[in-house]
Parts: C-alpha cells; structure tokens; sequence
C-alpha cells in the first residue's frame, strides 16, 4: 500500500467517524455568509478577526446541547417544544422561521447562479438558479438519508478553499496574530452592525432545529444499534466541535483574504460573493478569484438542504407528519412539500427583484428576533430533568450559554437600533 492510498484509507475513516456536526458546521458557511465574512473584511480589515475566538466556542455549546437533546428524547426540537410546551411557542417559531429561511435560500440560490454566471458568461443567471435548485430536489428526494448525509459530508472539503486562498497573496501574520487575540472595536454604526451580523451568521436558529433532528436520524439509520450512554454523548460532543472549530476556521480565513486583498486595496463595500470574486480577480490572480467563486457554488449545494431540511422537520413535527430524509416521497409527502416549496420560495425572490442584500437584511432581523428566545428555551430544556434524566447541562454549558444569551440579546437590541 502506498502512501497515497494510505492516506486515502485514512480520509475516509475520518469521514465515516464525523457526523451530523461536521455537517452542521460547514454549512453555518454559506453563500451568504460568505458575503457577510467577506464585507467584515473589506470594510474593517483584520478587524474583525477576533470574533471568530468569541463565535466558536458559543456556537460549540450551543450545537451541543441541541445534539444532545435529539439523541436523549429521540425528538427534534420541534418535537420536544411540542410536547413539553405551550403550544403558541412552536408556532411562533414556526411562523418566525418560514420567511427567514426562505429569505436565506433565496439569497444563496442568487450567490450561486451570479457566481456561476461570472465562470460561465454566455449563460444567463436564472438559467444557473433554475439548474442548482432542480439538482439539489433532485438528490435530496432521490437519496436516502445515509447516502445524502456521504454526500453532504464530502461537500465539506469544498470550504477547504477558503483556507487555501490566503497562502496565495502577501499576508503580514504578525497583524493577523495581533487582531486575532486582541479585540479591536470601532465605536460606530457600521462596525456595530456587522458585528451583529456575524454573530446572526454564525449563531442561527435553523442550525439548532437541524442538529436535534439530525442526531435522531443518524441514531435510527445506524447499522448497528446505538447506546445513548457516556461514551456516545461525548463522540457525538466531539463531532460537534469539530464541526464548530471547522466553520469557524473558514470564517476566520474569509474575513482575512478580504482584510489584506480588498481592504488593502481601497475596497470597501462589498455587497454580494459575485462582487468580492470580481474584486479578487485583478487584485489577487485569477487561481483567487476562481477557488473563490468555486467555494461560493460548492457551499450552497451544502447549505441548501441543510436550510430546506430544517424548515421541513420544523412544519412536519408540528404537525405530526412522517417525516425523515431515509423515507421516499409517498411516504412522507408533507415534509417533502415543504422542502420543494421552500426552495421554489427562494428561487422566486430573484424573480420578485428581491436582491440577496434585501434578503439577507430581513433574514438577519428574523434571526436576531427568534435567536434569543430560542437559546433561553434550549437553557431550559437541558436543565429539565423531566426531559433530559441525567443528561442535564454541566456548570460549563449553563455559563457559556448564558453568555451567548447576553450576546445575542444584545446583539437583537442593537440590530434593532441600527434599523430605527
């Protein structure tokens, strides 16, 4: 055996050990996000580089304690909300959700189909909009959960991209280590709101629907029967992790490839991931802005289901429809319905002349609405021990979680005060 296929074999043992947060994580890292990391960057140079040491470790516990919640009371949140609480609470969730989700599909539909439009000009945009939804229904109603969950998972790598791209320009890592452990904050509405933004970014309310759910999934398509015991729990805490410290990690090396190539570069407002590709190109080779624009398709192939999935699981445990990625179309038709209309929703915003900015405005405000409320409900569940038994939060998750309830309170407040 070579070394190649040594390494090979070594992958995909990896690969079959990640699971559900792995997943979790690198979608958290989509198109639209992308634009979001990549205007921090232009508009504040390495600024900002010292959220993502803020971001990992809430976003960590966060995901945690939703993936221990599935794997515990075999429920989704939706779930778990539905039968434990009153029942104005998960339709407000619901109701919070739809648009926000849809608002987000729709504005990485249009990253994708302008990023493809720029590799492939004689095809129109909506042709690549119209293309991308129809293959990611495709396979998400054609695949059973085990194959679609291999496919998402090797998506993964695709944001590896975005690590490489910095090791290809000038950096100086003497000013990346500087503002990478000393916070920098400018006292003034821009800095402020992309603060906010970044943290709806990373910290969103579908990303702790879609985990539980997850969990549940992936305990039930096991090959071999699960114990939900010590040993599991803490396998599946470093999965989340990972997966955390992964999107992260992307994060942290987007807002740096804007800092030191548009920012160093007198440009400083960037709109959409079409936009920063096309400032990439003169500044920083055509490899840059290729690799980037590549990332930008890959990630929304990765993060579209994942946003499509959540609202489906959400509206199907509310309702008390079959619902599951391992079931076939007949089988579940609610929960399938619901996914085919969300993302011809979104595909339709381009249509409708609702631009991703629009778009990902209004996502951020519904986010920022729903974030808090739904961690202080995750805090309260995982110190329940009606619905947990012993697997209640620790000391360390009550204390980061309430720190994240602070922040993202916060963080509403002023997204509020920004709009008014």
């Amino acid at each position: 055996m070579n070394k190649f296929t040594e390494l090979s074999v070594k992958i995909r043992k990896s690969f079959k050990v990640l699971g559900p947060g792995m997943i979790t994580g690198a979608s958290d890292d989509d198109p639209s996000g992308i634009a979001t990391y990549t205007q921090a960057g232009a508009a504040f140079g390495l600024s900002t580089l010292w959220t993502a040491l803020i971001t990992f470790p809430l976003m960590a516990c966060i995901q945690e304690m939703c993936a221990r919640i599935g794997a515990v009371t075999s429920l989704g949140l939706s779930g778990v909300l539905k039968q434990h609480y009153p029942k104005p609470l998960i339709y407000t969730m619901m109701i919070f959700s739809f648009p926000a989700i849809v608002l987000n599909i729709g504005a990485d539909i249009e990253g994708m189909g302008a990023v493809a439009h720029m590799l492939f000009p004689a095809i129109p945009i909506f042709a690549f909009e119209i293309v991308f939804t129809a293959m990611i229904l495709y396979g998400v109603i054609l695949y059973p959960y085990q194959k679609l969950a291999g496919i998402l998972k090797w998506l993964c790598l695709v944001l590896l991209l975005y690590i490489v791209i910095p090791f290809l320009v000038k950096v100086n890592w003497g000013q990346v280590l500087k503002h990478t452990v000393i916070p920098t904050i400018h006292f003034n509405k821009d800095f402020f709101e992309i603060l906010v933004a970044i943290l709806g970014t990373t910290i969103s309310p579908y990303l702790f629907f879609w985990q539980a759910t997850m969990e549940v999934e992936d305990i039930a398509n096991a090959r071999r029967r699960v114990v939900v015991n010590k040993v599991f729990m803490d396998k599946m805490a470093k999965d989340v992790y990972i997966g955390m410290f992964f999107s992260n990690l992307v994060m942290f090396f987007i807002i740096l490839t804007a800092g030191v190539v548009l920012y160093n570069a007198g440009i400083h407002k960037v709109d959409t991931v079409d936009q920063a590709a096309k400032a990439l190109s003169p500044l920083a080779g055509k490899v840059t802005y290729a690799l980037f624009a590549a990332g930008v398709i890959g990630t929304g192939f990765l993060a579209i289901p994942v946003l499509g999935g959540s609202l489906s699981y959400i509206v199907a445990e509310t309702f008390n429809w079959r619902q599951g990625l391992d079931k076939k179309f007949n089988q579940a038709p609610g929960f399938y319905l619901t996914l085919v209309v969300s993302l011809l929703a979104g595909l339709c915003l381009d249509f409708l002349k609702i631009s991703p900015i629009q778009a990902l405005l209004y996502t951020a405000i519904l986010y920022g609405l729903t974030a808090p409320v739904m961690i202080a409900v995750l805090l309260h569940i995982c110190n329940n021990r009606k619905i947990m038994g012993g697997a209640v939060n620790g000391r360390g998750s009550n204390i980061l979680g309430g720190a994240c309830l602070v922040l993202m309170t916060l963080a509403a407040i002023a997204l509020i005060w920004f709009q008014f």
